[in-house]
């Protein structure tokens, strides 16, 4: 599967990094190419970023050959192994330092301007680029991060060369991919879009995540912070149900979850799934379809679960609720729903069509919302386990009956709860590409549109 952009791969490799924001570590990102996957993971694991300008010292003659490097700092990092397999002496590619340290130093002061330098000494950096081939230019970035004293230096690429990968990872604490190939004949090859990125834009990328990161830094206490979940009560018809909301800073769109059989807002498959699609930038509300009294009859005779008249009734109530809440007014809304839930999501989008944006499906059963398909317009993902073969003929058929845009995709080897290691986060960053992409083009027609 092909990255659609920097920003895409940029989403998709934070999502393998989420352990190391306990850590709170510094993204460094190899200028320019690296700088948007950078952003991305800086803003998923709340992490200050900056470049890590780095040029490469070539053979006098082969300069593709890297006999070592030149970083900002002053550092000179050179491979004398390599130097005297080549025949080169210090004299030789003085000169050659001198014009790359020349060339680091403008690039530093372009990229950053006055403000003064990271401080790496005892810290976990995560060292970002858009790919590794050879990995001439990220091996000579570690050995000059080393000699500044970092805790710990993980190195993290969307796409790379197994042989490079596998040659790296002596020389640093971890190395993350999303894709390794045998072959990597071109990086922008595993990329719909591989523009070159402008310096203005990675002057651009590196301030607004400093302003998002200072925001961050002094934001309130637990409860009032934007990007924190708090406890809310939402008024549905005569019924009080209880939510989980989270709003990130800038919000991208608001994703309400209607959960399955027998479940309630505190599922932890859905609550990771929430947790991934707020560091995506989208805003979470888990709440209960059912009231307590309700949820006791419920466990006795399994009925109300089933009612997917009264769950997509909720479900319009609440969607109704977060249009007029302060917090997340003005956003556009998308559903993720979970067996039946997931009918429900449909049913609901059906009665909702101006309203709901987007929709998810997670090992739904569509099937018990068949007479409305042909009514939703909202595009809808179906996300099945390869082995839950008899949940994928009901996607299948249900996605056959639709007329809005739709897609099906199964994970590998998951079952119905998606509990196999990876299966979630899989989930996850499908439900949040398909989020992002439509819910932003939801708002643009809304902007669009005239009062």
């Amino acid at each position: 599967m092909r990255f659609v952009d920097r920003e895409d791969a940029g989403r998709r490799l934070a999502s393998l990094l989420l352990d190391y924001e306990r850590e709170q570590p510094i993204v460094l990102a190899l200028p320019r190419g690296g700088v948007p996957i950078g952003y991305e993971v800086a803003r998923a694991l709340r992490a200050p970023l900056d470049v890590w300008v780095v040029r490469k010292v070539g053979a006098p003659g082969h300069s593709e050959l890297g006999l070592g490097a030149v970083a900002e700092g002053g550092i000179v990092y050179l491979n004398r192994e390599l130097m005297e397999e080549v025949g080169a002496t210090d004299e030789d590619i003085q000169e050659l330092v001198r014009e790359q340290a020349e060339e680091v130093s403008e690039r530093v002061k372009r990229f950053r301007g006055t403000r003064t330098p990271p401080r790496l000494q005892g810290r976990t950096v995560i060292l970002v680029d858009d790919g590794i081939a050879t990995g001439g230019t990220i091996r000579a970035a570690i050995e000059a991060l080393r000699q500044i004293g970092p805790r710990k230096i993980v190195i993290a690429v969307p796409v790379g060369a197994s042989q490079s990968l596998e040659e790296l990872q002596p020389l640093v604490e971890d190395v993350v991919w999303v894709h390794a190939t045998p072959s990597l004949y071109a990086i922008g090859a595993w990329y719909e879009d591989f523009q070159q990125v402008p310096d203005a834009e990675v002057v651009r990328l590196l301030e607004r995540a400093r302003q998002r990161h200072d925001a961050s830094e002094t934001r309130p206490a637990m409860g009032e912070a934007p990007g924190e979940e708090q406890e809310v009560s939402i008024s549905a018809g005569d019924a009080l149900l209880g939510g989980t909301l989270g709003v990130p800073l800038a919000p991208r769109g608001l994703v309400l979850f209607a959960h399955g059989s027998g479940s309630s807002r505190f599922s932890p498959r859905n609550r990771h799934v929430a947790a991934i699609l707020r560091r995506h930038g989208l805003a979470t509300l888990l709440f209960d379809l059912l009231t307590s009294e309700e949820e006791t009859i419920d466990e006795v005779t399994a009925e109300l679960r089933f009612d997917i008249d009264l769950l997509a009734r909720r479900l319009v109530q609440v969607t109704d609720w977060a249009a007029s809440f302060p917090a997340t007014r003005g956003l556009a809304i998308g559903y993720f729903g979970s067996s039946t839930g997931a009918a429900a999501a449909l049913l609901a989008a059906s009665e909702r069509p101006m309203r709901v944006g987007a929709i998810v499906s997670r090992g739904g059963r569509p099937d018990l919302a068949w007479d409305r398909l042909e009514a939703v317009r909202a595009p809808t993902l179906f996300i099945v386990g390869g082995r839950d073969s008899s949940v994928i003929e009901f996607n299948r058929c249900a996605s056959e009956r639709m007329s809005a845009p739709r897609e099906l995709q199964l994970i590998p080897g998951a079952s119905h709860l998606f509990e196999e290691p990876g299966a979630l986060d899989s989930v996850a960053e499908l439900a949040g590409r398909w989020f992002i992409q439509h819910l932003s083009r939801a708002t643009l027609e809304e902007e669009a549109s005239p009062a």
